[in-house]
């Protein structure tokens, strides 16, 4: 049996990190239009380069911005079976593939300058290093107080539910090219001034490999979590164990148990119960009601005796 219920499985966070996705951008914006303008003006090719590299971030940030956007407009589109809360996962897995694309970018540029070095003005790119920290710092203060790093949620039944399944992907994989974006500063920041005045020149390429891994490894975590996310992948089975505990406390049997994930806090599932005595949908939709994550559950109550099916 499946009641008349609300299909909107956006995150509890959904508003307010749409908000914080946009601020980043224009402060991106904002900056990218000094540097390229001062640049500009000054003949200074690193403001200007440093302004493209920031256009680059920006345009990685509008994804998670428009995934916001899109999922809420289309929130109540009936279209979307399961609604839009998982778009945000979808971002999120785009978003840790161009990461991976950056790390592998970053990789391939620092072994390149091993092998060849190049000149580098070291008045004018620590001073940049330093402010394209400082605009990851604020992007970065923006970004926090939501779900970038979310904790598990107590008030289920016999527990809390898996840790990061409250996490919004969408705003983690934002924070987490803000986050990228900032250890390269740092890094970048370390091998200039070790190569300005100690004279090592391979630092500078050695701390761009370094945050290249850095950055590879955070992609593939998030291109993991996302992943088993897009695939359905049971989020939680020490949940789904409780729930079919629940539902075969009084004899009965669970032939079927599915368990995935619709958005940031909200389950799915679907069960098919064998009962031992006659029962309906009802006394199983009450036994389940204290798993108040479940944001759609369908049951189907199977009789032993006919083998049919009722809903």
């Amino acid at each position: 049996m499946q009641e008349q219920h609300s299909h909107v499985f956006l995150g509890a966070g959904h508003a307010s990190n749409e908000r914080k996705a946009w601020a980043v951008i224009a402060l991106c914006a904002a900056m990218m239009v000094l540097e390229i303008g001062g640049g500009i003006a000054f003949g200074s090719l690193a403001l200007v380069a440093d302004g493209l590299h920031m256009s680059t971030h920006a345009i990685a940030l509008l994804i998670a911005a428009w995934a916001y956007t899109f999922a809420r407009k289309h929130a109540r589109d009936t279209r979307f079976s399961f609604g839009t809360g998982k778009l945000g996962d979808l971002a999120g897995f785009t978003s840790a593939v161009v990461l991976a694309l950056i790390a592998l970018l970053i990789g391939y540029e620092a072994v390149r300058r091993f092998l060849a070095p190049v000149h580098i003005e070291f008045r004018e790119a620590i001073p940049i290093a330093f402010l394209g920290l400082l605009v990851n710092i604020v992007s970065a203060w923006l970004l926090s107080g939501g779900d970038a790093h979310a904790h598990a949620h107590a008030g289920e039944a016999g527990g809390d539910v898996a840790h990061g399944a409250h996490r919004d992907h969408n705003l983690r994989a934002a924070f987490i090219h803000v986050a990228a974006d900032a250890a390269v500063s740092v890094l970048a920041i370390l091998g200039l001034t070790a190569a300005r005045f100690l004279g090592w020149l391979w630092m500078d390429p050695m701390m761009g490999i370094v945050g290249g891994c850095v950055i590879a490894s955070w992609a593939y975590a998030l291109v993991r979590d996302t992943g088993r996310i897009l695939l359905d992948m049971t989020p939680d089975t020490a949940l789904a164990a409780r729930m079919r505990r629940r539902l075969e406390e009084d004899g009965d049997r669970v032939a079927d148990l599915h368990l995935w994930r619709l958005g940031p806090g909200h389950f799915g599932a679907i069960v098919s119960i064998v009962p031992r005595e006659a029962r309906d949908v009802h006394f199983y939709r009450s036994a389940l009601r204290g798993f108040s994550c479940l944001s759609h559950l369908t049951i189907e109550v199977v009789s032993p005796k006919r083998g049919a099916a009722a809903f």
